[in-house]
């Protein structure tokens, strides 16, 4: 199994990077929280593949911290807010999807091209990955910008973590586990803010578009 690894991950790296698009491509709010879901399935599957191959007890470790928080207990929370908060769709971005896939295309083809001198220093048999976990950051951030809800920005802030945890995990084998404990506590604390201020939002504005926030600032 040891020689098929770099294949292995890159397979769940190529996943990752597919399901990001398909997040940036979704409306449907409860489909974008089961893509996130299985992004970060994939994201445990090649934590656990790599600590299988580099014997690296602390990638096991950061595999069952993502699966608690990014495959069982942050969906689960979402879909509550969904329900409780009755949102469905999100059809108003700033781009249309054919322009977001194109988008998308030249920031992979950026990140891919950043990526390469930084993977050949990286001793890793994963460094091959650098581009995609560099292009699934990108491309979340994009989700970030061109969405007007709250939850789907939420989503994309997670996924661009999923992004930088796969960097970190493809170039180093891993970060130390004070720092994988430390972003694993950032992360709860943000989505739990995160979820009160989408209430509060609700509550003043009667919609989760964030750009309602704008009638805030002082004249």
């Amino acid at each position: 199994m040891i020689q098929y690894a770099p294949q292995l991950i890159n397979l769940f790296a190529t996943l990752i990077l597919l399901l990001s698009f398909a997040m940036i491509s979704q409306r449907r709010v409860v489909s974008l929280v089961h893509l996130f879901m299985i992004q970060g399935a994939a994201l445990v599957a090649a934590s656990f593949l790599l600590g299988y191959v580099t014997r690296q007890p602390d990638l096991y470790v950061s595999g069952a911290i993502t699966f608690v928080l990014k495959v069982l207990f942050i969906p689960w929370m979402l879909h509550r807010l969904i329900r409780r908060l009755n949102v469905r769709w999100d059809v108003e971005t700033l781009l249309n999807i054919p322009t977001t896939m194109l988008v998308g295309i030249a920031l992979v083809i950026f990140s891919f091209s950043l990526a390469l001198p930084m993977s050949r220093l990286s001793d890793s048999i994963a460094s091959d990955a650098l581009g995609i976990a560099l292009a699934c950051v990108l491309l979340s951030f994009m989700m970030m910008i061109i969405r007007s809800k709250a939850i789907p920005q939420v989503i994309g802030f997670l996924s661009m973590e999923n992004g930088l945890i796969f960097a970190a995990t493809t170039v180093t084998n891993g970060m130390p586990m004070i720092v994988e404990f430390g972003i694993a506590l950032d992360v709860l604390v943000g989505v739990l803010i995160l979820g009160v201020f989408m209430f509060q939002i609700r509550e003043k504005f009667d919609s989760l578009d964030i750009h309602n926030l704008e009638s805030l600032k002082e004249d």
